[in-house]
Protein backbone atom coordinates (compact mmCIF):
# COMPACT_ATOMS: atom_id res chain seq x y z
CA UNK A 1 0.00 0.00 0.00
CA UNK A 2 1.43 3.32 -0.57
CA UNK A 3 2.36 5.19 2.05
CA UNK A 4 0.04 7.86 4.09
CA UNK A 5 0.77 11.58 2.89
CA UNK A 6 1.28 13.52 5.09
CA UNK A 7 0.00 17.17 5.15
CA UNK A 8 2.21 20.61 4.18
CA UNK A 9 0.52 22.52 6.57
CA UNK A 10 0.56 20.24 9.22
CA UNK A 11 4.51 20.11 8.33
CA UNK A 12 4.91 23.89 8.41
CA UNK A 13 2.82 24.95 11.41
CA UNK A 14 4.50 22.52 14.16
CA UNK A 15 8.04 23.71 12.80
CA UNK A 16 6.79 27.31 13.51
CA UNK A 17 4.97 26.58 17.01
CA UNK A 18 8.96 24.64 17.40
CA UNK A 19 10.67 27.86 17.03
CA UNK A 20 8.30 30.17 18.73
CA UNK A 21 8.56 28.02 22.12
CA UNK A 22 11.99 28.84 23.00
CA UNK A 23 11.26 32.45 22.68
CA UNK A 24 7.89 32.57 24.63
CA UNK A 25 9.50 30.39 27.38
CA UNK A 26 12.85 32.84 27.56
CA UNK A 27 10.24 36.50 27.77
CA UNK A 28 8.55 34.64 30.62
CA UNK A 29 11.73 33.60 32.02
CA UNK A 30 13.05 37.28 32.14
CA UNK A 31 9.21 38.90 33.12
CA UNK A 32 9.50 36.95 36.04
CA UNK A 33 13.09 38.35 37.59
CA UNK A 34 12.61 40.97 39.85
CA UNK A 35 13.98 44.77 38.97
CA UNK A 36 14.26 47.97 40.70
CA UNK A 37 11.58 49.92 38.19
CA UNK A 38 14.30 53.09 38.99
CA UNK A 39 17.11 51.08 38.00
CA UNK A 40 18.22 51.89 34.85
CA UNK A 41 18.01 49.23 31.92
CA UNK A 42 20.99 46.71 31.56
CA UNK A 43 22.55 47.95 35.14
CA UNK A 44 22.23 45.83 38.07
CA UNK A 45 19.98 47.38 41.13
CA UNK A 46 21.97 49.68 43.31
CA UNK A 47 22.04 48.91 47.09
CA UNK A 48 18.92 50.45 49.82
CA UNK A 49 22.37 52.68 51.67
CA UNK A 50 23.52 54.12 47.95
CA UNK A 51 19.90 54.85 46.75
CA UNK A 52 18.98 56.91 50.07
CA UNK A 53 22.49 58.51 49.79
CA UNK A 54 21.36 59.50 46.37
CA UNK A 55 17.97 60.65 47.18
CA UNK A 56 19.45 62.72 49.85
CA UNK A 57 21.74 64.63 47.86
CA UNK A 58 19.25 65.52 45.28
CA UNK A 59 16.63 66.50 48.02
CA UNK A 60 19.25 68.99 49.57
CA UNK A 61 20.48 70.58 45.92
CA UNK A 62 18.50 74.14 45.84
CA UNK A 63 16.11 73.94 42.93
CA UNK A 64 15.81 77.68 42.97
CA UNK A 65 18.37 80.72 42.63
CA UNK A 66 16.79 82.47 45.85
CA UNK A 67 16.86 79.06 48.07
CA UNK A 68 20.54 78.50 46.50
CA UNK A 69 21.17 82.26 48.12
CA UNK A 70 19.71 81.30 51.19
CA UNK A 71 21.79 78.56 51.70
CA UNK A 72 24.87 80.76 51.27
CA UNK A 73 24.09 82.82 53.15
CA UNK A 74 23.49 80.03 56.07
CA UNK A 75 26.60 78.40 55.49
CA UNK A 76 28.75 81.55 55.89
CA UNK A 77 26.59 82.37 58.99
CA UNK A 78 28.01 79.20 60.40
CA UNK A 79 31.11 79.51 59.41
CA UNK A 80 31.83 83.01 60.69
CA UNK A 81 30.21 81.31 64.22
CA UNK A 82 32.61 78.61 64.50
CA UNK A 83 35.49 81.18 63.90
CA UNK A 84 34.06 83.42 66.79
CA UNK A 85 34.36 80.11 68.62
CA UNK A 86 37.67 79.06 67.84
CA UNK A 87 38.60 82.80 68.63
CA UNK A 88 37.56 82.49 72.25
CA UNK A 89 38.57 79.06 72.36
CA UNK A 90 41.51 78.45 70.50
CA UNK A 91 40.30 76.22 68.09
CA UNK A 92 42.96 75.45 65.33
CA UNK A 93 40.71 73.99 62.77
CA UNK A 94 38.07 76.48 62.69
CA UNK A 95 40.57 80.05 63.01
CA UNK A 96 40.88 82.12 60.19
CA UNK A 97 43.60 81.44 57.73
CA UNK A 98 45.93 84.40 59.20
CA UNK A 99 45.78 82.73 62.98
CA UNK A 100 47.19 79.44 61.69
CA UNK A 101 49.54 77.07 61.84
CA UNK A 102 52.21 76.62 64.46
CA UNK A 103 54.53 79.17 63.39
CA UNK A 104 51.61 81.78 64.34
CA UNK A 105 50.43 79.78 67.00
CA UNK A 106 53.74 80.36 68.77
CA UNK A 107 54.08 84.02 67.94
CA UNK A 108 50.68 84.44 70.12
CA UNK A 109 52.04 82.33 73.04
CA UNK A 110 55.60 84.45 72.96
CA UNK A 111 53.60 87.75 73.34
CA UNK A 112 50.54 86.29 75.98
CA UNK A 113 53.65 84.85 78.24
CA UNK A 114 55.36 87.60 79.10
CA UNK A 115 54.21 91.96 79.65
CA UNK A 116 54.43 93.85 77.01
CA UNK A 117 55.08 97.85 77.23
CA UNK A 118 53.05 98.61 74.20
CA UNK A 119 49.83 96.63 75.50
CA UNK A 120 49.69 99.72 78.10
CA UNK A 121 50.40 102.48 75.12
CA UNK A 122 46.44 103.17 75.12
CA UNK A 123 45.86 104.17 78.72
CA UNK A 124 48.91 106.00 79.20
CA UNK A 125 48.38 107.90 75.81
CA UNK A 126 44.92 109.01 78.06
CA UNK A 127 47.01 109.65 80.76
CA UNK A 128 49.76 112.11 78.53
CA UNK A 129 46.55 113.76 76.78
CA UNK A 130 44.88 114.86 80.08
CA UNK A 131 48.24 115.95 81.23
CA UNK A 132 48.70 117.88 78.35
CA UNK A 133 45.34 119.32 78.34
CA UNK A 134 45.76 121.37 81.34
CA UNK A 135 46.97 124.97 81.37
CA UNK A 136 50.27 124.18 83.61
CA UNK A 137 53.47 124.98 81.55
CA UNK A 138 55.18 122.44 84.17
CA UNK A 139 52.69 119.44 83.48
CA UNK A 140 52.74 120.50 79.65
CA UNK A 141 56.40 120.16 79.72
CA UNK A 142 56.09 116.51 81.89
CA UNK A 143 53.58 115.05 79.75
CA UNK A 144 55.64 115.93 76.18
CA UNK A 145 58.86 113.81 78.01
CA UNK A 146 56.49 111.04 79.07
CA UNK A 147 55.27 110.51 75.54
CA UNK A 148 58.63 110.39 74.44
CA UNK A 149 59.76 108.06 77.10
CA UNK A 150 57.09 105.63 76.41
CA UNK A 151 57.62 105.95 72.34
CA UNK A 152 61.29 105.14 73.43
CA UNK A 153 60.66 102.12 76.15
CA UNK A 154 58.01 100.53 73.58
CA UNK A 155 60.66 101.08 70.18
CA UNK A 156 63.32 98.70 72.69
CA UNK A 157 60.95 96.48 73.71
CA UNK A 158 59.23 95.60 70.11
CA UNK A 159 63.45 95.07 68.92
CA UNK A 160 63.39 92.94 72.03
CA UNK A 161 60.51 90.57 71.00
CA UNK A 162 61.34 90.28 67.76
CA UNK A 163 64.74 89.17 67.88
CA UNK A 164 63.58 86.85 70.58
CA UNK A 165 61.26 85.74 68.61
CA UNK A 166 63.09 85.02 65.61
CA UNK A 167 65.65 82.83 67.40
CA UNK A 168 62.60 80.58 69.03
CA UNK A 169 61.04 80.36 65.59
CA UNK A 170 64.24 78.77 63.88
CA UNK A 171 64.91 76.81 66.62
CA UNK A 172 61.67 75.35 66.94
CA UNK A 173 59.99 75.01 62.79
CA UNK A 174 63.27 75.99 60.85
CA UNK A 175 61.14 74.41 57.64
CA UNK A 176 58.26 76.37 58.37
CA UNK A 177 57.31 79.50 56.55
CA UNK A 178 57.99 82.31 58.81
CA UNK A 179 57.23 85.12 56.87
CA UNK A 180 55.05 87.92 58.79
CA UNK A 181 55.14 86.19 61.65
CA UNK A 182 57.14 88.96 63.87
CA UNK A 183 54.68 91.30 62.65
CA UNK A 184 51.89 89.05 63.54
CA UNK A 185 53.30 89.02 67.37
CA UNK A 186 54.35 92.71 67.21
CA UNK A 187 50.55 94.05 66.51
CA UNK A 188 49.61 91.31 69.40
CA UNK A 189 51.58 92.91 71.68
CA UNK A 190 49.92 96.49 70.86
CA UNK A 191 46.22 95.14 72.56
CA UNK A 192 45.39 94.91 75.95
CA UNK A 193 45.85 91.10 76.91
CA UNK A 194 41.93 90.93 77.60
CA UNK A 195 41.03 92.07 74.17
CA UNK A 196 43.20 89.77 72.04
CA UNK A 197 41.81 87.17 69.55
CA UNK A 198 42.28 84.48 69.61
CA UNK A 199 42.18 84.56 73.09
CA UNK A 200 45.39 84.19 75.32
CA UNK A 201 46.24 80.33 76.10
CA UNK A 202 49.30 80.53 78.10
CA UNK A 203 49.76 82.94 81.50
CA UNK A 204 51.95 85.71 82.29
CA UNK A 205 55.15 84.06 83.10
CA UNK A 206 54.67 80.97 81.66
CA UNK A 207 57.67 79.35 79.06
CA UNK A 208 55.31 79.32 75.61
Amino acid sequence: MPPHPVPLGFVFRSRAKEEKAPADKAQVTDSQQPRDPQAPKGRPTPKRSEAQAQRRSVANTPTTRKEAAKRQRDDRRAQLERQRQALAGGDERYLPVRDKGPVRKLARDFVDSRFCIAEFFLPMAVVILVLSMVRVPALQNAALLLWLFVIVLIVVDSFGIAFRLKKQLKERYPDEPKKGAVAYALMRSLQMRRLRLPKPQVKRGERP
